[in-house]
């Protein structure tokens, strides 16, 4: 696991439980580390698990990458001699872009997003909802690995595979672009957001423009409602981007909302809603830099 914060955490006590074994990669120089987690369900559970083991790592079937977007390329750049040349690596991240940073990859590579929600606090990792976990095949030699969904879906249910995955992957965009963003700007949990529909759709219908662009051709009115319906379900959750933000944390908003401006550009098109968010939250970001 090349990022154990909370969602990483969470995997790593998923497949633990499973009995498979596994090891967290962290920057600091530990042999072991502590992962005391709650469960949606309220039980409780304190593991110790190892820490920067060569071995292990050079070994590794899997290298599950859960880093912040702006962390994973260079985190993988320098763990990247020691893998094997059939070691999957899946990357779970908020945004796009990361894959464009990547150097040429001779393991099968993975992208994913996910729904489960989770957060830390006082060393303690909370998963407060479940969710689904899409994954597809990020380069060609990634094509024949659907087969690893049967094990991550016994790990942490609900896992589902997508022959192209970019489409799931700028579905979860769009919601990351309305939601993260407006909490952030109205310092709010994401339920607060159906007060404020009219941001919501201006979002929703500059993401759409660029989709079109792009080739998606989404439908903007089940785009919405699934935003919509994404913002009633995690009505008492806390955005990534808002947690980063109250901690003096930097953000994910260039692979959010700034990625979308940049393929914008690309198009030679204005997005006034999404830059007037993107320059919101840099402005913010460099406040307590």
């Amino acid at each position: 696991m090349l990022g154990c914060g909370a969602l990483g955490k969470l995997w790593l006590t998923a497949f633990i439980r499973q009995g498979h074994i596994v090891q967290g990669w962290l920057q600091v120089p530990k042999r072991f580390f502590t992962v005391n987690i709650r469960s949606y369900d309220g039980i409780e559970s304190i593991f110790l698990l190892p820490a920067n083991n060569v071995n292990l790592l050079n070994n590794s079937e899997i290298l599950l990458v859960t880093l912040k977007a702006r962390h994973v390329s260079k985190a993988i750049r320098k763990i990247l001699p020691k893998l094997r040349s059939n070691c999957i690596i899946l990357l779970i991240h908020n945004g796009l872009g990361i894959k464009e940073e990547l150097p040429k990859l001779i393991q099968p590579l993975l992208l994913g997003t996910t729904t489960h929600a989770a957060y830390s606090k006082e060393g303690k990792i909370y998963h407060i909802s479940t969710g689904i976990t899409s994954i597809g095949p990020g380069n060609t030699k990634a094509k024949s690995c659907n087969q690893i969904i049967d094990i991550l879906h016994q790990v942490m249910p609900k896992v589902i595979w997508y022959n192209n995955i970019t489409i799931s992957s700028w579905i979860k965009l769009a919601v990351n672009c309305v939601i993260n963003p407006l909490s952030v700007v109205y310092n709010c949990c994401n339920g607060e957001l159906e007060h404020h529909y009219d941001e919501i759709t201006a979002i929703c219908r500059e993401v759409i423009i660029v989709m079109n662009y792009e080739g998606y051709n989404p439908n903007y009115d089940l785009l919405l409602l699934y935003i919509c319906k994404v913002i009633h379900n995690t009505s008492s959750n806390i955005s990534s981007m808002l947690q980063d933000i109250r901690a003096n944390k930097i953000s994910e908003i260039d692979y959010i909302n700034g990625y979308l401006l940049k393929r914008a550009r690309f198009y030679g098109l204005k997005l006034p809603v999404n830059q007037w968010l993107f320059n919101y939250i840099k402005d913010k970001e460099q406040r307590y830099k």
